[in-house]
């Protein structure tokens, strides 16, 4: 090991003390006690199994050490990477050489799996090698000639068939993931895995480090991962492994990596503390196993940096038999995965206890072995959001009251399935209140919050730090460059979303006073020979056929748990009914959205899209969030372009491109935590565009984010038009405080200021000038004297009649829910402008629907507006 200076005794003993006291350590002291050794190591092994004890005690499973009766199935393996420690990975010649397959079979897993059920076995391990096929030719050979696209969408079917055959619960270990992959897997399994090993980037990008080679062993990649676990609400499994050439303090800093996660989305279940251990035919095969003294250690300052709540998890078989009862001495309260029918494919040199002998070394140090399943008690006993309804069933099935497994019960396959269809889904989900109201209290928060409001959002504290980071630079803005941007606007304004004019666009999205006025004056003047003086609207019905949602966005206040008082769910008859009425009186467009209810299944959208057309088959369907659309493709197990041409089939028209908010990562965590990331919505509406279904962008402003967002994410939207040429319009949409989470727990500010308003528009008609014509102003959310005012500002479009609206209320915002077609042309009139009816592409409107409209001049539904 690489090591800094050695910690002094009375450093050692400095931290003992503050550990003592409870007093949170930090990075150096940590380090300090992971050189404790002798009396320091004994008092350190004494503070570590106290704070295991309590927080068994807060579980309400004082003494109870825990363990997953398994079988191991090593799906293949191959392996792209060159772990300089690993006797997994092999190649294709070795395994032809062995009589084996470049993976193994679906017969040889279910056999694997048959087998392990038959012993009472609950887990079934899928551990392998990270994306094989993109090193070894005869991977890419063997996943094509069996018809899968990737071995994750193998570790998918087969995750599938062990559930229905055996009723064994899959644990994916399938090596790094993306934010999409994880969605893909998430309802197959209640629980997956990724080590993080350690987080010091030396060790993969020096020559000659252990990682150095191995793509998929970039420590920022796998925090990634498990991060992006964390948003999708997947109970995961982590660890460290000690001993690789790490330094102390680069030991201390991977746990403290790991809890960082772990605060933000309490979705880390477990930490493994695992021992380095030297194999034969290895490039470290010559290094020094890690001794038992600084194993302990490791495992001490784990258990006491992560704290009571977290589980800590060393294997018994990489320690020595008569060693063993020390690991519970460190803090260890789970021995996880142990199998008693197949070997530990990744350590083969190193056999799994006996359970009786693992159970009798648990009782000699005082405690209880229980087994448990895949996913801990504390995700077993309150399933949502954690555990996906496909596979709730089959988790049931093998828990006891306590949320552990009940013991000697033996699996049995059970259906993978959901409720087939729009109409089964929603028969099957709870009704809701149609009086809606929100309550603002005199600070300018409101007092409605959903039931879950402490748990389902994440660690307030650490979101709030990162929205502190993001925030803390306010960009420089000099008279010069504002004076430079309005120059270049009036020259030629599309250049403000060149990179090489940032800076430009920055000082001019920042500007006020006579600046601010002048940049106004200059869109309108773009606005005006681009477009015209017509103001135009779409009579349209919005129409949200659930709230029920656990994606966890932390703006929303739209989403509710299925058991709240708000919660709805139309029915497809309900949903049918509104579109009938919204043509009756002269519509031309349906807006459908919902929340990502997590009965729905992927093809209810279908259903909807064919319920509307049924109903109004000349009706223009305007629906399905990107964030939709991903939930339905996953959920159907086909990709989004199969996914958006079904869906087109079925009826759908155009996209929404909601579900931007800011694209900035940074940002998106901060607002969102189960939302798709920035690369997954350009990929969606990219998608969507090249199959012939435009689609609209939008951006949400005024929370976390600052001018240079705003500038990025519009020199965003237009790289993308450049290239699809699918956005219709622009919506700028002003974040709504008063009932959003993120600002009723003070981590962002009170929504956007007329200031900012007139920014955002001004420099979306500027930077978008040339590729997206039409810059639409939210008369829901902005109210009317704002609308007027951005009318005279570079805006030509303010939405639609909408009828009913629900997201924006639930919100906060004061500015209704429906307006006639007489009260839109008004807000035109009052900017001294035409008003003139549209279609959702922009096209005019049948004289027949401007018949029906007249007939029904207030566009009022006679059903109630719901939710």
């Amino acid at each position: 090991m690489e090591q800094a200076r050695a910690a002094a005794p009375r450093e050692i003993e400095r931290a003992l003390g503050r550990a003592g006291r409870g007093v949170a350590l930090d990075v150096d002291e940590a380090a300090a006690l992971l050189q404790a050794r002798g009396d320091h190591l004994e008092a350190l092994l004494a503070l570590a199994g106290a704070v295991r004890d309590r927080g068994l005690q807060d579980a309400g499973r004082p003494g109870i050490v825990t363990y997953s009766r398994k079988v191991f199935i090593p799906l293949t393996r191959l392996c792209r990477d060159r772990c300089h420690y690993c006797t997994f990975a092999t190649d294709p010649a070795s395994l032809r050489r062995g009589g084996h397959g470049m993976y193994l079979s679906p017969d040889e897993v279910l056999e694997i799996a048959r087998q392990g059920a038959a012993l009472g076995c609950k887990e079934a391990l899928f551990t392998l090698g990270d994306r094989p096929e993109d090193r070894w030719p005869a991977a890419r050979e063997w996943l094509d000639a069996h018809g899968y696209d990737d071995t994750l969408s193998y570790v998918r079917a087969m995750a599938v068939r062990v559930l229905e055959d055996t009723g064994l619960l899959p644990h994916l270990n399938p090596g790094v993931m993306t934010w999409e992959e994880l969605a893909r897997l998430k309802p197959v399994a209640p629980s997956m895995g990724l080590m993080l090993e350690q987080s010091a980037s030396r060790l993969w990008s020096e020559a000659g480090a252990v990682h150095f080679g191995s793509p998929d062993k970039d420590p920022s990649v796998r925090l990634r991962t498990i991060t992006d676990a964390g948003r999708h609400a997947i109970p995961f499994t982590t660890g460290v492994l000690v001993g690789i050439g790490e330094t102390w303090q680069e030991r201390a800093q991977s746990i403290l990596d790991i809890r960082r996660a772990a605060r933000e989305h309490h979705h880390v279940q477990e930490v493994i503390v695992q021992n380095f251990r030297a194999k034969p035919d290895t490039a470290m095969r010559h290094e020094d196993d890690l001794a038992l003294d600084e194993y302990l250690a490791a495992i001490a300052v784990a258990r006491l940096l992560l704290g009571p709540r977290m589980r800590v998890q060393a294997p018994p078989n990489l320690t020595d038999p008569h060693e063993v009862h020390q690991l519970l001495r460190a803090g260890v309260d789970d021995w996880g995965g142990v199998s008693p029918l197949t070997p530990d494919h990744v350590n083969p040199e190193r056999p799994w206890p006996h359970i009786d002998e693992l159970e009798r070394v648990t009782a000699d140090a005082g405690f209880v072995l229980r087994e448990r399943l895949t996913a801990h008690p504390e995700y077993v006993l309150r399933p949502e959001p954690w555990i996906d309804p496909r596979v709730r069933g089959h988790v049931a099935a093998l828990a006891g009251p306590d949320g552990l497994a009940v013991e000697g019960r033996i699996p049995e396959g059970r259906p993978w399935q959901h409720a087939e269809g729009y109409a089964a889904f929603a028969d099957a989900s709870s009704g809701g209140r149609t009086d809606l109201a929100v309550s603002i209290d005199e600070t300018g928060r409101s007092s409605d919050r959903r039931s879950d409001f402490d748990e389902v959002y994440g660690d307030w504290a650490a979101i709030g730090a990162h929205a502190r980071q993001i925030g803390s630079v306010a960009p420089a803005r000099l008279d010069s460059d504002v004076r430079a941007g309005l120059a270049l606007a009036a020259d030629d304004p599309a250049a403000l979303a060149r990179p090489e004019h940032a800076a430009l666009a920055v000082a001019l999205m920042s500007c006020d006073g006579d600046a601010l006025d002048a940049l106004t004056r200059l869109a309108d003047d773009v606005r005006r020979s681009a477009v015209g003086d017509d103001v135009t609207y779409v009579v349209t019905r919005n129409l949200n056929f659930t709230n029920v949602c656990y994606t966890g966005c932390r703006f929303c206040a739209f989403a509710q748990r299925r058991t709240d008082a708000d919660a709805f769910t139309l029915s497809l008859d309900e949903v049918g009914q509104r579109v009938a009425e919204a043509w009756d009186v002269g519509a031309t467009e349906i807006c459908m959205q919902g929340g990502i209810h997590p009965d729905l299944p992927g093809t209810a959208y279908f259903d909807l899209a064919r319920e509307v057309k049924r109903r109004a088959p000349g009706i223009h369907l305007h629906a399905f969030s990107p964030m939709e659309v991903v939930n339905g493709a996953t959920r159907s197990g086909i990709s989004v372009r199969e996914w958006l041409q079904e869906a087109k089939a079925s009826g759908l028209d155009s996209l929404p491109g909601t579900a931007a908010e800011i694209l900035d990562d940074d940002v998106r965590w901060v607002l969102t935590k189960g939302k798709l990331p920035t690369a997954a919505w350009i990929d969606v509406v990219s998608t969507a565009h090249d199959v012939g279904l435009p689609t609209t962008s939008t951006m949400m402003y005024g929370h976390v984010d600052t001018p240079a967002h705003w500038v990025a994410h519009l020199a965003l939207l237009r790289s993308v038009q450049e290239r699809t040429g699918g956005f219709t319009e622009f919506v700028a949409l002003p974040f709504i405080h008063h009932n959003a989470p993120v600002y009723l727990a003070g981590v962002a500010r009170p929504g956007s200021t007329r200031r900012d308003d007139r920014a955002v528009h001004a420099m979306a008609r500027l930077m978008l000038h040339g590729a997206i014509d039409h810059i639409q102003c939210s008369w829901v959310k902005l109210g009317t004297d704002d609308v007027v005012m951005l009318l005279e500002g570079g805006c030509d479009d303010i939405g639609g009649t909408l009828m009913e609206e629900t997201i924006s209320r639930m919100a906060g915002s004061q500015h209704g829910s429906r307006k006639t077609v007489a009260e839109l042309e008004a807000l035109a009139a009052a900017a001294g402008r035409p008003a003139r009816q549209r279609t959702t592409l922009y096209g005019p409107v049948a004289a027949e629907r401007l018949a029906a409209q007249q007939a029904a001049p207030d566009l009022l539904p006679l059903l109630p507006v719901v939710g």
